[in-house]
C-alpha cells in the first residue's frame, strides 16, 4: 500500500472508520461477527496449544519449546504461502523484522513464565498488555470503561494467588505482555502491507531464525527426538499457524482497542484450557472474574459495531 510508516502506525492503533470495519450484511447480519469470531477462535486454540506446551517442556526446555514452536509454524506457513520476496520497500520489511521481534520475544518471555507459574496466572499478567494498550491507543470514553471493566476482571482472576508466585515468572508474564503489545500494533501493520498471510510467514521465519541459537542451547539434541517434533508440531498449529493467522486477518477489519480489549478473553480461555488439559480447577471467584471480562468484551465490540452503524 502507498502509505507512509506514520499513517499506517496511526491505523495501527487508531479506531478505524466505518468502512475499515470490513463487510456488514443489512440488519446486523452475521458478517458483523466475523472478526469477533476470529479473535475468540484464535484465542482458544493459542491456549489450549499454551497447555500442551507445559506438558512439553520437561522433554525440551521452555526455550526449546519455543524453538520448535516458531521453527515448525514458520515452516507450514512458508510452505502453504509461498510468499513473495520482491516488490516490497524498506518500510514494509522493517515492519515485518519488528512483528518478527515482537512475536519471538512475545514466545520467549512467555514461555520463561509459564515454566515457574501457572498458566491462568501467567495469561492473566501477560493480558495487561493489551489492556494497556486499548487504554492509550483509544479515542472514546466509553471503551476506556470497558477496558477498566475488563482490568477489574483480570485483577479479580489473580486475586490471592500472586503473593506465592515465583517473581521471576511474574516479571516475565508482565514483559510477555509489553511484547504483546507490540505484537497486536505490528500485526496491524503487517496485515495492511502483505496480501493474505505472506507478511506473517516472513515475520514468523525471522521469529524463529532469532530464538533458534536459544533452543538448540537449551535443549540441544532433544529438540530432534521424533515424538518431540510431532508433539512440537501441534504446538506450533494450535500456538502460532491457526492463531495468529486468524488475529492477522481479524485485524484487517477490527480496530486495534477493541482487539486489544477481546484479549481481556484469554484468561478465562487459558482458566478453561488449564481445567481441561493440566486439571487446574475454577474457585468461584474465578467464575465471576470470567463473567466480568466477557462482559467488558461483549461491552466493546457492541460499541464498535454502533460506531461503524453511524
Amino acid at each position: 500500500m502507498a502509505v507512509d510508516s506514520q499513517v499506517a502506525g496511526a491505523k495501527a492503533v487508531a479506531p478505524a472508520p466505518a468502512a475499515a470495519a470490513g463487510p456488514v450484511a443489512p440488519g446486523g447480519g452475521p458478517r458483523r461477527f466475523g472478526p469477533v469470531a476470529l479473535v475468540v477462535a484464535g484465542g482458544l486454540s493459542v491456549q489450549f496449544g499454551s497447555a500442551v506446551a507445559v506438558l512439553l517442556m520437561p522433554r525440551a526446555g521452555a526455550l526449546g519449546v519455543v524453538t520448535l514452536r516458531l521453527v515448525l509454524a514458520a515452516l507450514v506457513l512458508l510452505l502453504v504461502c509461498r510468499p513473495k520476496v520482491r516488490g516490497y520497500g524498506r518500510a514494509d520489511w522493517g515492519t515485518v523484522v519488528a512483528f518478527g521481534t515482537a512475536m519471538a520475544g512475545m514466545n520467549v518471555l512467555f514461555y520463561q513464565s509459564i515454566d515457574r507459574i501457572p498458566l491462568g496466572a501467567a495469561v492473566t499478567l501477560e493480558v495487561l498488555g493489551p489492556l494497556i494498550l486499548s487504554v492509550i491507543a483509544s479515542r472514546r470514553l466509553v471503551n476506556l470503561l470497558w477496558a477498566g471493566l475488563a482490568f477489574g476482571g483480570v485483577a479479580l482472576l489473580g486475586g490471592g494467588g500472586f503473593d506465592g508466585l515465583d517473581p521471576l515468572g511474574a516479571g516475565f508474564a508482565l514483559a510477555a505482555g509489553a511484547m504483546w503489545a507490540a505484537y497486536i500494533v505490528f500485526s496491524a501493520r503487517t496485515g495492511r502491507r502483505f496480501p493474505q498471510a505472506d507478511g506473517l510467514a516472513l515475520a514468523m521465519a525471522f521469529g524463529a531464525v532469532l530464538t533458534l541459537p536459544l533452543g538448540i542451547a537449551e535443549a540441544g539434541d532433544a529438540l530432534l527426538v521424533p515424538s518431540t517434533i510431532a508433539l512440537g508440531l501441534g504446538v506450533a498449529l494450535l500456538s502460532s499457524v491457526l492463531p495468529y493467522t486468524l488475529e492477522l486477518l481479524a485485524l484487517r477489519r477490527l480496530p486495534a482497542p477493541t482487539f486489544a480489549v477481546l484479549m481481556s478473553l484469554e484468561p478465562a480461555i487459558a482458566a478453561g484450557a488449564g481445567f481441561l488439559v493440566l486439571h487446574q480447577a475454577l474457585s468461584v471467584t474465578d467464575g465471576l472474574a470470567i463473567a466480568l471480562v466477557i462482559a467488558a468484551s461483549m461491552g466493546a465490540v457492541r460499541t464498535q459495531r454502533a460506531a461503524a452503524a453511524l
